[in-house]
């Protein structure tokens, strides 16, 4: 008579499940904070000078766009067919359409909410959801993206500076400066490049389901960004800078090689080796926790009118409104979750990459 197999102990559960590494996830942390840091660095270096943001980002694209290139060489190698290459010069213009947008959001509404309107594309969770998703609870996605929306409210409303949030009490030898809330009105632009990034992220996964595809699809993504970006780039220059403005860009500054090295092209790594080996996508809670952390050192470090209290509660509103817009629902306990659903920022096994939201 056979015996039957001994159990396996929780020990070697323990050792067998996969452990993220902690260098993994120091890296993440340390290429995040740099790509913020370019941020701020971008935005006072832009603002100062009263430059053409757009035609900054793209000298910065045009030297990224070679490193890509010489990294990845995407003809090498087996042909790419057109129905990858196609979709992929599309998504070359949404991305020049996204920093478009995220340029004119930064100068119009500053890194803080140009940062945190990033994620915005969780909203495509809950879309996914209303049209493609079974035994999704639809209520709880609405009501996600509705603690969504009073997050960006309130950060519209100036919650994260000193000056609007309410429960700030400064003393009477503190100088706050004062500056206008930036209004709802202008916050739909970084919202809407938010939008327009999940939205390239999604198509890039759809065409490219293997690591090595996706880098050399990216590069040529970038490439096409960069061609779709010129003429926008020059009339931008022409109405809104003088003649010579692209001439008297600093190009060996700080703000002009962050932007190339840590706010695009390590960035893109970055974010890669997140999803792939940290199972941490873009559009998600904890993404958004590493992010806040940052912002808030660059604001302190930088002096602006900034209230961490108001900062924390917006972010944590923001920060659940998403867990629920990007939440997966099942219907019965042990029940298997379907491919298509939308995960919360958590890879398994059994989900493909193209599922996530952003």
């Amino acid at each position: 008579m056979m015996s039957p197999k001994p159990a396996i102990s929780d020990d070697r559960l323990a050792r067998s499940s996969p452990v993220r590494p902690a260098p993994l996830q120091v890296i993440h942390v340390l290429g995040n904070s740099m790509r913020i840091w370019s941020v701020y660095s971008l935005y006072l270096y832009v603002s100062s000078q009263e430059e053409s943001i757009v035609a900054f980002i793209f000298t910065c694209l045009v030297p990224a766009t070679i490193i890509f290139l010489v990294l990845q060489k995407p003809w090498k190698g087996r042909a790419l067919p057109n129905s990858q290459v196609v979709p992929t010069v599309v998504n070359g213009g949404i991305m020049a359409l996204y920093y478009v947008l995220w340029g004119k959001g930064l100068l119009a509404c500053g890194p803080l909410l140009a940062l945190l309107g990033e994620y915005a594309g969780a909203v495509l969770g809950v879309l996914s959801a209303a049209l493609y998703g079974r035994n999704v609870n639809l209520f709880k996605k609405v009501g996600g993206l509705a603690a969504m929306l009073l997050s960006y409210y309130l950060l519209s409303n100036g919650w994260a500076t000193r000056t609007f949030f309410p429960f700030y009490s400064s003393g009477a030898e503190e100088e706050v400066p004062v500056k206008a809330a930036v209004g709802m009105k202008d916050m739909v632009v970084p919202l809407t490049a938010g939008i327009l990034s999940a939205l390239r992220r999604v198509i890039a996964r759809r065409i490219s389901l293997k690591n090595q595809l996706k880098r050399r699809l990216h590069a040529i993504t970038v490439a096409s960004a960069t061609c779709f970006l010129f003429p926008v780039a020059m009339w931008d220059t022409i109405l809104g800078s003088t003649s010579d403005s692209i001439v008297k860009f600093q190009f060996p500054s700080w703000a002009y090689m962050s932007t190339i090295l840590f706010g695009i092209v390590f960035a893109f790594y970055v974010d890669n080796l997140a999803e792939e080996r940290l199972h941490i996508v873009f559009s998600s809670p904890r993404h958004l926790m590493a992010t806040a952390c940052c912002i808030i050192l660059m604001e302190t470090l930088y002096g602006f009118n900034f209230s961490v209290l108001g900062f924390l509660l917006c972010t944590a509103i923001l920060g659940f409104g998403i867990y629920q817009a990007t939440s997966l629902d099942r219907s019965k306990r042990g029940t298997p979750l379907e491919s298509h659903e939308l995960s919360n920022g958590a890879f398994r096994t059994d989900l493909p990459v193209t599922s996530l939201p952003s």
